[in-house]
């Protein structure tokens, strides 16, 4: 196939040479938004006289057939063509003819390319955004299910202060909510327009680039020609934004796997859900949460790709810069798997609630609770702190707890302790006494439940 540049060349490319400059194997999924791109682009050209009005139309016209042929499969893609842009152009041409010619006035590769990365990362945005969505949806549901779920909340991997189950998951629900936030600010960074910038600095003709924006959905136009087609600070927030929504998902799938072992025994994952062994009849893997903490790192490296693809390339456009779409789709395609299987997994476990509560009476969770009781009783905290110390280490050794003692024993410690005691060191109590805004109460996860709904209304 002839290369729209190839009046320049005394040769034809080297067949290896096209191989590796082609673009089509991966952005030809990008078809919709650069024919959409096209058709503004047509429609303005038209509107300000720089073609005929009777060619506009007949572009644009062509280009919603084409769109259509290629959606349901009259038209295959052309794995040979240079790029989606070169083969949507050609076969244009094949069609209307000279008046296909026309349609790339006023306008270089550089911001057509640039112009449809931005319209398909906008499309992309909108839906990772209602797969968060949908994930803090389910995080809500299984907090109110289990807001009185009491559960040891742990530091360095060890019981630390007793919480609930729903208090728990609402911890999760906030860093989606700020991912979210991160995603819709990206794509306020990305709805903007780069066409009229030309290869780098802009065109002669009378074009109006708001007119374009705007028949685009979009919100303004970039400020600088030679910035417009080399920005992709856009597409970099939108890999890092990914990245560490992979990052909590990561995080919440290593909870997963760990409270579905038989040592924690916290949850069961359904069946639906789980994987077996091909040795070992007994085996139910927890394989979803293991591939999303391993696919973090997948995500993780196209950030990487991007960052150091970008580090080296002077202004303005640079070949280098095609290599950013891979990447990017990658890391999209994983997030939006991982973000709809996990979320589908969370909604069918089954919470093991009296294995929860039986783990936070065991490891000596309200020990600061009875320090804060001797506190109240007119004790400094230092020396309340020392004396539940030593109550922990009587436990220990007489493989007893706290909430068990005998007054007269709680005495040999302290005088100051009586019967009051057993309410302040009681499991339930040391949770709902907890009513600071952002603590486990349940009237304080009762409220982190209801800005979690609210957040997702206000969203839709």
């Amino acid at each position: 196939m002839a290369k729209m540049w190839d009046a320049r060349f005394s040769k034809v490319e080297n067949k290896r040479v096209n191989d590796f400059n082609s673009s089509i194997s991966f952005d030809s999924r990008m078809f919709r938004e650069d024919i959409e791109g096209s058709i503004a682009h047509a429609t303005m050209l038209g509107k300000k006289g720089i073609i005929s009005a009777d060619d506009s139309e007949k572009i644009v016209t062509a280009l919603r057939q084409i769109r259509s042929d290629i959606e349901d499969g009259t038209l295959p893609i052309d794995p040979e063509a240079e790029d989606i842009h070169m083969f949507v152009e050609e076969v244009l041409t094949k069609r209307i003819g000279d008046a296909g010619k026309r349609l790339h006035t006023a306008r270089s590769r550089n911001d057509q390319v640039a112009l449809d990365i931005r319209l398909y990362l906008k499309k992309e945005i909108g839906e990772i955004r209602e797969l968060v969505l949908n994930l803090l949806s389910v995080i809500a549901k299984t907090a109110e299910e289990n807001k009185d779920a009491v559960m040891p909340g742990y530091t360095h991997l060890q019981r630390a202060q007793p919480v609930t189950f729903g208090h728990y998951m609402l911890a999760y629900a906030q860093m989606f909510i700020r991912d979210d936030l991160r995603l819709k600010q990206t794509l306020e960074r990305t709805a903007i327009s780069p066409l009229g910038s030309g290869a780098l600095a802009s065109t002669t003709y009378p074009i109006d680039r708001q007119m374009v924006a705007e028949l685009l959905g979009l919100d303004g136009v970039t400020e600088n020609s030679m910035d417009g087609v080399s920005d992709r600070d856009f597409l970099l927030e939108l890999a890092f934004d990914l990245s560490v929504i992979m990052m909590h998902l990561s995080r919440f799938s290593e909870e997963i796997i760990l409270w579905c072992s038989s040592e924690f025994s916290f949850i069961d994952l359904d069946d639906a859900f789980s994987t077996g062994s091909s040795i070992m009849p007994q085996k139910k893997n927890p394989d979803i949460a293991e591939l999303v903490r391993g696919k973090t790192g997948r995500v993780y490296g196209d950030l990487t790709t991007v960052l150091t693809m970008m580090k080296g390339i002077p202004l303005a456009y640079n070949k280098d810069m095609q290599e950013d779409k891979e990447a990017i789709f990658d890391a999209i395609d994983n997030a939006k798997l991982c973000l709809e299987l996990f979320a589908s997994m969370l909604d069918t476990l089954t919470v093991k609630r009296d294995n929860l509560r039986k783990s936070a009476s065991g490891g000596f969770i309200n020990a600061t609770d009875c320090a804060d009781y001797l506190v109240g009783k007119g004790l400094p905290f230092r020396d309340a702190y020392r004396v539940s110390g030593r109550l922990v280490a009587y436990c220990i050794e007489n493989k007893t707890d706290i909430e068990s003692l005998d007054l007269d024993t709680y005495r040999q410690f302290s005088p100051l302790f009586d019967e009051g005691v057993y309410d302040a060191v009681n499991l339930d109590n040391c949770v709902n006494r907890r009513t600071v805004y952002g603590g486990p109460s349940i009237e304080s996860v009762e409220r982190q439940i209801g800005i979690v709904k609210s957040y997702i209304q206000l969203q839709a």
